[in-house]
């Protein structure tokens, strides 16, 4: 996606505020001083500012200026968040945090699923299931399919809290299934065990769907231990979700 110069502005001080150059408690430098360092006007850098504290990295207020904000308030289910903490290095505890939510979230939304998913939702979660299993045998991109499937399951539960939660979530689950696919096989390992869940969610049984979404996540878990460990360098996740080979 092209951005304009507010995106640009907001895409570059956020960046550095989530890689630590701007620590907590201290100032972003003063209007002119970023105008004259990025080159904007006084009311891009303005914007920018607003749609920084509006994703809880920033606080301004009188005598203060522009503070930089704890990371404990910062809006984690914001999209560009992610992708600058991604961009900077995913830290230990972001991927504990993130493995930790999936394990509250997604158990209870598939037992929700399981109970009030509709013949529509069903058709969705089918045809994300269908868009893996093709791009593990031909070829192609595994992840937006697996991330269609699990928010899938979200808007399935039919909570309106989880249905609002599964847009936000989306970033969150990308960094989870790029890092976990990298390693070798992993998507094919977990095709059936999203078989297993997709079928549980059909035969309406909410104790096997909660059963068979714990085992998958556990298994994408150990996946990502897997590269974590293994590899000197994260993939990259500032661009398009990148394909798999045919297996």
């Amino acid at each position: 996606m092209i951005k304009n110069v507010h995106g640009n502005t907001v895409d570059y001080l956020g960046a550095a505020i989530v890689a630590g150059q701007y620590p907590v408690g201290t100032s972003l430098p003063p209007e002119p001083m970023l105008c004259e360092q990025l080159g904007v006007s006084r009311t891009v850098i303005r914007e920018s500012v607003k749609s920084l504290v509006a994703k809880g990295l920033i606080f301004t207020g009188p005598k203060v200026g522009t503070r930089v904000l704890p990371e404990e308030q910062w809006n984690w289910f914001d999209p560009d968040v992610i992708a600058w903490q991604a961009k900077s290095g995913l830290t230990p505890e972001f991927l504990r945090d993130l493995q930790e939510l999936r394990q509250v979230v997604e158990p209870a939304a598939v037992r929700l699923a399981a109970l009030r998913a509709t013949p529509a939702d069903i058709q969705g979660l089918t045809a994300a299931y269908t868009g893996m299993k093709k791009a593990i045998e031909e070829g192609g991109d595994y992840v937006t399919h697996d991330m269609h499937f699990h928010t899938g399951m979200l808007v399935a539960s039919h909570n309106r809290m989880m249905v609002q939660m599964s847009k936000a979530l989306g970033a969150l689950l990308r960094t989870s299934f790029e890092i976990s696919t990298t390693r070798k096989d992993a998507p094919k390992a977990a095709l059936p065990l999203h078989k297993a869940v997709l079928d549980a969610v059909i035969a309406k049984n909410p104790d096997k769907a909660e059963k068979a979404i714990r085992v998958l996540i556990e298994g994408a878990h150990q996946d990502m231990e897997h590269v974590l460990t293994s590899r000197r360098k994260l993939p990259s996740l500032s661009g398009p979700a990148k394909f798999i080979k045919a297996s």
